[in-house]
């Protein structure tokens, strides 16, 4: 899913496609790809929208990550399961891994998930630990290894959901008919989950993103925040990893 203006980055995203800017030097779109294919994927489809052409131009037909790359617009923002509905139309098939394009990943936890989420459950989604849950990152109930609740702001919960999922055949219904616009995931799973389908939960390491511009520089600059102590730098890194 890289159609996402990305707001609060501006204004570097009226320039630059979020997923195009880099994390320790990379582009985001690009570590993530490498990662797709060491987790096994052969076949990816990029959901393009806001500056799709920097994408697709990046990522091109996917060779250089040793992947077959296709591409779906997306030509409004109408959320994660909008997005994923136009994978899926443009040919996408399941089970599939879905995953935001703008986070970096622990190396090899995307094969780590993958490897965790293939004895048969339905659905699955990666869990971080340590983080306060907010509207973006959202706390997630867990009993017996299964998620019960994908949406929930208790500051008291251990885990928060991460934008990487499973997608199985039987919750494909479940991306139609959402509130919205925005058509959003986390509401496609809920309703799956509250009607029976499994969905496995797969704690993860740390991510790595970008949300404000100064975050680029502390995730691409780490002496940044070793200069400026643990107030600024260190805490915006700390809450980007």
């Amino acid at each position: 899913m890289a159609a996402g203006e990305g707001r609060r980055l501006r204004p570097l995203t009226e320039r630059f496609a979020k997923p195009v800017l880099p994390i320790a030097g990379r582009p985001v779109i690009a570590t993530l790809l490498r990662e797709l294919a060491d987790a096994g994927s052969e076949r990816v489809t990029v959901v393009t929208g806001h500056l799709a052409e920097q994408v697709e131009a990046l990522a091109g037909d996917g060779s250089a990550f040793g992947l077959d790359v296709r591409f779906a617009r997306q030509p409004r923002p109408d959320g994660s399961a909008d997005a994923v509905r136009r994978a899926l139309a443009a040919g996408a098939g399941v089970p599939a891994l879905v995953t935001a394009a703008d986070v970096v990943y622990t190396p090899g936890d995307v094969r780590r998930f993958r490897e965790a989420v293939a004895g048969g459950v339905a659905g699955g989604l990666a869990l971080v630990r340590g983080r306060r849950p907010e509207p973006t990152k959202p706390g997630v109930r867990v009993r017996a290894g299964r998620v019960e609740v994908v949406y929930d702001l208790d500051p008291a919960l251990p885990v928060t959901a991460a934008p990487l999922w499973l997608l199985g055949e039987p919750l494909v219904p479940y991306l139609e008919r959402l509130p919205g616009p925005p058509y959003e995931l986390k509401d496609a799973y809920q309703r799956g989950i509250d009607a029976g389908v499994a969905v496995a939960a797969v704690e993860i390491g740390p991510l790595r993103d970008l949300t404000t511009p100064f975050d680029l520089l502390a995730q691409n600059f780490s002496y940044l925040a070793a200069v400026a102590g643990t107030a600024g730098p260190a805490s915006t890194m700390r809450e980007a990893t």
